[in-house]
């Protein structure tokens, strides 16, 4: 594991029985390009400064404290003392709560992803006995966590060998999407074109892979700054996406997703018929020159039928 440290240490609890853990994020950024700011004119990197809001004179990071604005301007200024004597229990110890059913939390609410390993040996085999118990259940475990001097609620999943510890936003934290959903119409669709569209999902319904994930904006701009590298100007293009036209007849947009012939679809490989026949008879004008027989034989035969 890149990461050798663990953000938080504490104990895992389900009534009586607990076992020590640590808490190791999920995500790394290691492989994600990162940028400065650069000054154009000298190519220097620009570096940020740390300034007293009252006298503009540059402040040193380490000397900074936190400070909580009780009214414009005016802070009350806490240090580690003060955030020490706030400590719940929540701080080092994970007592699962409750369980739900593994779908009952709606993925909106989930935000960050940890590892919860073992912290040691001790308490190993208690581990893999609230793991495995988990996953026979097909529940998820809530509790509440202090990350970053905030008390999180958390839900606890087993995955592979191990439990994956996901802090859940509050109500509070997400907006209401009342008015923004308020101008989508109201009523049922088109039983028929939602029977289609469920065919069409049912059609591109597959196994999930990781690796359609993969960030194709990134990849393409690391395919600029290689070119940049090599004192290209432009990049390779891109292979050009399908080009799809604006969808007017909704129906019939279906249908052809789905292969089915429409009246328009009828009509239109007629006209790619012919444009296929017109293609093939240029060749055979190319082939006057030839000294066959059956060449010399079959030209007067086309412009008959012609």
């Amino acid at each position: 594991m890149a990461q050798k440290h663990p953000i938080w240490r504490g104990h895992l609890r389900l009534a009586l029985v607990s076992c020590p853990v640590a808490l190791y994020t999920a995500h790394k950024t290691s492989g994600d390009l990162s940028f400065h700011l650069i000054n154009p004119k000298t190519q220097n990197r620009v570096r940020m400064v740390t300034v007293d809001a009252g006298t503009d004179k540059p402040v040193e990071r380490g000397e900074l404290v936190k400070g909580y604005e009780f009214k414009k301007d005016t802070y009350v200024v806490l240090d580690d003392a003060d955030f020490e004597r706030a400590k719940i229990d929540t701080s080092d110890v994970l007592t699962v709560d409750k369980f739900v059913a593994a779908d009952a939390i709606d993925p909106i609410y989930f935000d960050a992803s940890y590892y919860l390993v073992p912290d040691g040996k001790a308490g190993q085999d208690v581990y893999v006995v609230l793991r495995d118990a988990i996953a026979k259940s097909g529940r998820m475990a809530l509790s509440r966590l202090v990350l970053a001097r905030r008390e999180r609620a958390i839900a606890i999943v087993p995955m592979d060998r191990g439990l994956v510890l996901h802090t859940l936003h509050e109500e509070r934290d997400l907006e209401d999407p009342k008015e923004l959903f308020a101008s989508v119409p109201g009523g049922k669709p088109d039983q028929e074109m939602v029977r289609l569209a469920t065919q069409l999902v049912d059609r591109q319904t597959g196994k999930y892979d990781p690796g359609d994930m993969e960030d194709r904006y990134e990849a393409r701009l690391r395919e600029v700054i290689e070119a940049k590298l090599r004192g290209e100007e432009e990049a390779p293009e891109p292979e050009p996406e399908e080009r799809r036209d604006n969808v007017i007849d909704l129906m019939a947009a279906l249908k052809r997703s789905l292969g089915q012939t429409t009246d328009e679809g009828k009509r239109a490989p007629a006209k790619k018929a012919v444009s296929r026949s017109a293609s093939k008879s240029k060749p055979k004008k190319a082939d006057e020159g030839r000294t066959t027989e059956k060449a010399k034989g079959s030209q007067p035969a086309n412009r008959k039928r012609a």
